[in-house]
């Protein structure tokens, strides 16, 4: 999930699925976008706030989750004790980025007493904490909590272009981390006709992906460190050029006469 802006990326949200991982997931994406420490196109992928979220240590991110009773089983709710405790954390300032994240693994657990508590926090935030509330459905959440939230709907999301775009960028990152031109060439011939929108989303996966080589999540194929750096500087040209509104035609152009002169030689 990509924020042009850091600013944009709001005080509260709600992402809901019914995986539980899919949540966490996008949590985990938004959590690092709010820590980045660039700019623009927010999470950048490589700079320290980033690799330390992607790492899972970022002191500035911070998990809820339900507590565990004297003989170690997980108690049945996340408590008004909890809320409280996290109240009085999210008045300290970050330590090392701009904001502070919360992450409410299961914020469908929260007990009445607890979402109340939730909900005066949600009402009056501070302006440097970004709230994360992970459910299998909205709807378990008290409406006056939700009403507070923005809403992600992470099973719509998946169902519209997000599939796309990822495939755009697994075919584009093959064919250049091949270093053959012609599966280059053949892949712009093909996807070239790309609506705006549909190489907004494109570009932004390519240019995580390019980062997770970058940190040695992904293989790089025969691209070296240097010509990994190079491919991500070129794709985030592109995201600032389509940020403009430039032909998408133009940006497949572009991606295949500089990954050809200065990315894959």
């Amino acid at each position: 999930m990509k924020f042009e802006r850091p600013e944009m990326i709001g005080h509260a949200w709600i992402l809901s699925s019914p995986s539980r991982e899919e949540a966490l997931r996008a949590a985990g994406e938004i959590a690092q976008a709010a820590v980045c420490l660039a700019d623009r196109n927010v999470p950048c992928g490589i700079c320290r706030g980033c690799r330390k979220a992607a790492a899972g240590n970022h002191p500035d991110i911070i998990r809820l989750r339900r507590e565990t009773d004297k003989s170690g089983k997980l108690r049945k709710n996340l408590t008004v004790d909890q809320i409280r405790t996290l109240s009085l954390d999210a008045q300290v300032l970050p330590g090392e980025a701009r904001r502070k994240v919360f992450i409410i693994e299961e914020a469908e657990l929260m007990n009445p007493n607890a979402q109340n508590a939730a909900l005066k926090l949600l009402e009056e935030p501070p302006a440097s904490v970004v709230f994360l509330l992970c459910v299998p459905n909205p709807e378990l959440l008290l409406e006056t909590v939700r009403s507070r939230c923005t809403m992600r709907n992470l099973a719509a999301a998946e169902e519209s272009g997000d599939e796309a775009a990822r495939k755009l960028a697994d075919g584009f990152l093959d064919a250049v981390c091949s270093g053959e031109p012609e599966r280059l060439y053949r892949w712009v011939a093909k996807n070239e006709s790309a609506k705006l929108e549909e190489t907004r989303a494109f570009v932004e996966e390519a240019r995580q992906r390019t980062a997770d080589m970058l940190c040695g999540r992904i293989p790089c194929g025969v691209l070296s460190p240097e010509q990994q750096m190079a491919l991500w500087k070129l794709l985030s040209r592109c995201a600032d050029y389509l940020s403009v509104n430039v032909n998408a035609k133009h940006i497949f152009s572009l991606l295949v006469a500089e990954s050809l002169n200065g990315v894959t030689k």
